[in-house]
């Protein structure tokens, strides 16, 4: 539900702080999903907070609630992802002052997605960066983009351009937000048996061995899957949230961020991302 304005004006939307979720479909959650039905279980580390949004399809702030991306991933049944977890997990461990501690979640992933899909010039890839500069068009500050993505460039030849495809995609978020460091926590994939472990690995190196400035890595291998072998359970979103949480106040402690000027950016945008 989109929250009123005057509920809207109680939260310091200067002060949010705003993450990024893109990827594929265990970025937008499939935990408690099973034969395209969500079980609508929800653990307490993914419970609603009146401190956590997220923008809707519609480019609204409303109160954040699991699924995080079932107006985003709308062909696909979407449950437990690690959004909410990680926003709050932040809050559980006081990453900054509690009164002042908001936290706004920009959800963008894609199921079934390569990574070729969300290069630069792409539906996804541009919708993504509209989404981010429509939210910080309304205040507060770009922290991170966590990302997870890498399952669907498994197969021949996409697991051999994964490196360079990867990089320029962090190189081109970052040039088109204006934000030369911003902190990038991406994971690394768990997939099961053969016949994908070496075409897994592959990505996996890539994405583990990628060395970029304020580019980070969680890894995923060990977390629970589901029998399918490619999705995360619940209890495995409920773990890797906390594992990006650690991540991110591991290392934005040694991070710049800063609000994107949006200035003069969106010229007829802004009547429609009003609060």
């Amino acid at each position: 539900m989109v929250m009123e304005r005057s509920d809207l004006e109680t939260i310091p939307l200067a002060d949010m702080d705003i993450f990024v979720l893109s990827g594929q479909s265990n970025m937008a959650g499939r935990g408690g999903v099973h034969n395209s039905k969500w079980d609508n279980f929800i653990p307490p580390e993914c419970q609603p907070h009146p401190s956590i949004l997220r923008l809707n399809a519609h480019l609204k702030w409303e109160k954040a609630h699991p699924p995080l991306h079932a107006d985003i991933d709308i062909h696909k049944t979407c449950g437990v992802g690690p959004g909410l977890i990680f926003a709050n997990t932040l809050l559980e461990k006081n990453y900054k002052d509690p009164e002042k501690a908001c936290i706004g979640l920009i959800p963008c992933a894609i199921g079934g997605t390569a990574i070729r899909e969300w290069m630069k010039g792409s539906h996804l890839y541009n919708n993504m960066i509209h989404r981010t500069k429509a939210a910080l068009a309304k205040g507060g500050v770009l922290r991170a983009i966590l990302w997870y993505q890498g399952e669907s460039d498994a197969v021949e030849k996409a697991a051999d351009n994964y490196p360079k495809n990867l990089e320029r995609l962090i190189h081109d978020i970052r040039s088109d937000l204006n934000l030369p460091n911003l902190l990038f926590i991406q994971v690394a994939i768990n997939m099961g048996d053969p016949p994908y472990s070496k075409l897994v690995q592959k990505v996996r190196e890539a994405q583990l061995g990628l060395n970029i400035p304020n580019v980070y890595c969680v890894d995923a291998k060990g977390l629970p899957l589901k029998e399918d072998k490619l999705h995360l359970t619940t209890e495995a979103q409920v773990q890797l949230g906390k594992l990006l949480a650690d991540a991110y106040i591991e290392h934005a402690s040694s991070h710049e961020s800063y609000p994107m000027d949006c200035s003069g950016c969106f010229q007829g945008l802004r009547n429609a991302v009003n609060l």
